[in-house]
């Protein structure tokens, strides 16, 4: 996660620059009296987002190979609801939760 994230998620009113992220040369920058946050505190708030993201990384590669609604509303027109079920559970099962 990067460190406008971060900061954002930390403040979420925060007004914030950051130049050169990721460089030996990185700043930030707060503006109009925004609370300077740690950089300590930044880096765990990023560490923590990263977990949360990757923790849903089946829900992202589920969402992708889903079929579109239209197609899911029509296998249960014509299967029923065990049809569409078990097309459905083809993808839960291919990236099962955690």
């Amino acid at each position: 996660m990067d460190i406008c994230t971060a900061i954002l998620a930390i403040n979420p009113s925060a007004q914030v620059s950051v130049n050169a992220e990721g460089t030996e040369n990185e700043t930030i920058t707060w503006h109009n009296g925004t609370a300077e946050i740690s950089k300590a505190d930044i880096q765990a708030k990023q560490a923590e987002l990263k977990t949360a993201y990757d923790a849903k990384e089946y829900q992202r590669k589920r969402e992708s190979e889903y079929p579109s609604m239209a197609d899911q509303l029509d296998d249960l027109y014509h299967n029923g609801i065990d049809g569409w079920k078990a097309t459905i559970k083809v993808t839960k099962d291919k990236y099962p939760k955690g």
